[in-house]
């Protein structure tokens, strides 16, 4: 698949081919016991040469996989296995400095060492004893065959019970019921020389260049749609105005499950909530705007606050986890980079699906786009979008006429 550099990339696409089956260690049921036991003899390894690369000793060395990946050996090998095929398919010949020749397992690990930490390819090589070309040619390898071969961890829900277990969950959070996802949107920050012809196209209005990601999370972290591809000027209304999901809805095709019947005679469709710098449309919900409000609506915005936090949440996780995308990139190709944010979703994605508790050790912090303010869509209001959120915020305060 091929995302120029001004198009969005999306979450949607079907795969094109069928990946084979495997167990939940992420080996091939056909598997040996002695194939399974490889990936714990090649760590000890691949350990040694990381601490002779950082001139640590072992005593004070990398000894954990955990720590060096932030991923468990579990969801290491599932990944091994989506990319094998790929990774393995053409002769690189790809060698340490050494002259060693790279495993499969070698390959993926220097491949998430990059995307995980987002040092320099010259840190990387040299942590690996590598040459910096070769772990670049590895990453963009793995990047190739994980935006095709991991799409299927970054759908939009297909059945009616796997939409349902999403609404129960956000109305656990703070009540809002038939709520099917949460928007946001985040900036991936570049260096990019002024001299550069297209620098100005990169400019956002924090001054930086940037190119956006749009996001719709589901309660457990889960990106469901993404966009991408964007320049950060770009506004938050018009990125989710040019997007397929957004065609979609419109089209009558998204958000078109059960409406929830609230009382007798009121009911409400299913939509998705965002922050200000959204418009009020039929299937996108926004906090009401102004101060002193009445306590029916200052109610739904505080509950529409905390139910929002979990893109927030999610967005920091993607962040902290692949810091490829976290800082200021160094001269990114424009081309590329759209490709590796998609697979950094996807491998956010995969941490969740597999039910990884690294994760959940991870220190985060409170912001994904620090120095970034809140911008105020300012449209004028869609009378149906009005009226759901009336709705939703008279039955929130058990106000609504029965």
């Amino acid at each position: 698949m091929l995302y120029l550099m001004m198009g969005p990339v999306r979450g949607l696409k079907k795969r094109k081919k069928q990946e084979k089956k495997h167990d939940e260690n992420g080996s091939s049921a056909s598997g040996s016991s002695s194939q399974k036991e490889g990936p714990l003899d090649w760590w000890d390894e691949f350990s040694k040469i990381m601490n002779n690369g950082l001139g640590q000793s072992p005593s004070k060395g990398l000894d954990s996989f955990q720590s060096v990946f932030k991923i468990s050996r579990k969801t290491f090998e599932y990944i091994c296995s989506l990319v094998k095929e790929d990774m393995m398919a053409k002769a690189m010949n790809f060698i340490f400095t050494s002259g060693k020749p790279m495993s499969l397992h070698d390959q993926v690990a220097v491949a998430l060492r990059r995307l995980g930490s987002g040092d320099s390819l010259v840190t990387v090589g040299d942590s690996f004893g590598l040459n910096h070309s070769t772990v670049s040619q590895v990453t963009w390898r793995f990047v190739e065959s994980m935006e095709e071969r991991g799409l299927k961890h970054l759908h939009w829900p297909s059945t009616e019970l796997e939409m349902n277990e999403i609404k129960s969950r956000f109305e656990k959070v703070r009540g809002l019921p038939n709520c099917c996802g949460v928007v946001d949107v985040t900036h991936i920050t570049m260096c990019l020389p002024a001299t550069e012809p297209s620098s100005k196209v990169w400019l956002d209005n924090e001054n930086n260049h940037s190119m956006v990601l749009q996001a719709i999370v589901d309660p457990n972290m889960r990106f469901r749609d993404i966009v991408t591809g964007w320049p950060g000027k770009m506004k938050d209304w018009l990125v989710f105005e040019s997007s397929n999901f957004h065609k979609l809805c419109d089209r009558g095709e998204r958000l078109n499950g059960k409406a929830l019947q609230l009382s007798a005679g009121s009911e409400i469709r299913e939509y998705i909530i965002g922050d200000s710098g959204y418009p009020l449309l039929p299937y996108l919900i926004v906090p009401y705007e102004g101060k002193e409000l009445p306590e029916p609506r200052s109610d739904f915005n505080r509950r529409h606050f905390a139910t929002r936090m979990v893109a927030q949440r999610a967005l920091v996780r993607l962040k902290e986890m692949w810091k490829i995308i976290e800082g200021s990139m160094w001269r990114p190709d424009k081309h590329r980079l759209p490709r590796i944010i998609l697979v950094c979703c996807l491998l956010h994605n995969i941490v969740i699906d597999m039910e990884d508790d690294v994760q959940d050790e991870l220190s985060l912090s409170y912001n994904h786009d620090s120095g970034y303010h809140q911008l105020i869509c300012g449209t004028t209001s869609d009378v149906k979008g009005v009226s759901l959120r009336e709705k939703l915020s008279l039955y929130l305060t058990q106000r609504l006429p029965t």
